[in-house]
């Protein structure tokens, strides 16, 4: 009975959460490898796929190369029309992402498949540690980390596999972000 209560506390609390709080979490950010598909209204000409390189750029004709990695595809099709307007009187660009090859994490450690997974949607730690197969039985729950790089330095986040299955420390079920890497000692 204890338990019940404690799991319908939980939902609520997760319920209870607005979809503002979590407006940046979902905003979908290029990665290098990502494939997008860029056209330009009434421009047959520029109609292209095009590839996030390794260095997080892309280029797109009469616009010359610009940064696409870690920008949302708003923010991208802003910066083209401010590029395009040069050339095309009120360019009209819309950026779709057609395969998110780049947007990956790792899973090393005490997991039944480690290995390097493709998110095709955001994932939490737990959906992480799912698609690796779950824990294995010698796996350390409440030390699993992650380890994300910010700016060039390395920042370590907790996961509390046991808290979190129990309805507890539901805030160490973080968001994933591309490159990072979930350790599960």
């Amino acid at each position: 009975m204890f338990l019940n209560i404690r799991l319908f506390i939980a939902i609520l609390l997760l319920a209870g959460l607005s979809h503002k709080s979590f407006a940046n979490e979902d905003r979908y950010l290029l990665n290098a490898g990502d494939v997008l598909f860029v056209s330009v209204w009434n421009e047959e000409a520029l109609q292209k796929q095009v590839v996030v390189l390794p260095d997080g750029s892309m280029s797109f004709p009469l616009a010359g190369e610009m940064i696409a990695e870690g920008k949302a595809i708003s923010e991208v099709e802003q910066e083209l029309v401010s590029r395009l307007s040069d050339y095309i009187s009120n360019p009209v660009v819309n950026v779709s992402v057609l395969a998110v090859e780049g947007n990956s994490i790792h899973v090393l450690g005490k997991v039944q498949n480690p290995g390097s997974f493709v998110m095709r949607q955001n994932l939490r730690a737990m959906q992480a540690l799912s698609l690796a197969g779950g824990l294995t039985p010698f796996a350390s729950e409440n030390n699993i980390i992650v380890l994300r790089q910010v700016n060039g330095e390395q920042q370590t986040l907790n996961v509390r596999y046991s808290d979190i299955k129990r309805g507890r420390a539901l805030e160490s079920n973080v968001l994933l972000q591309s490159g990072d890497v979930l350790v599960i000692p």
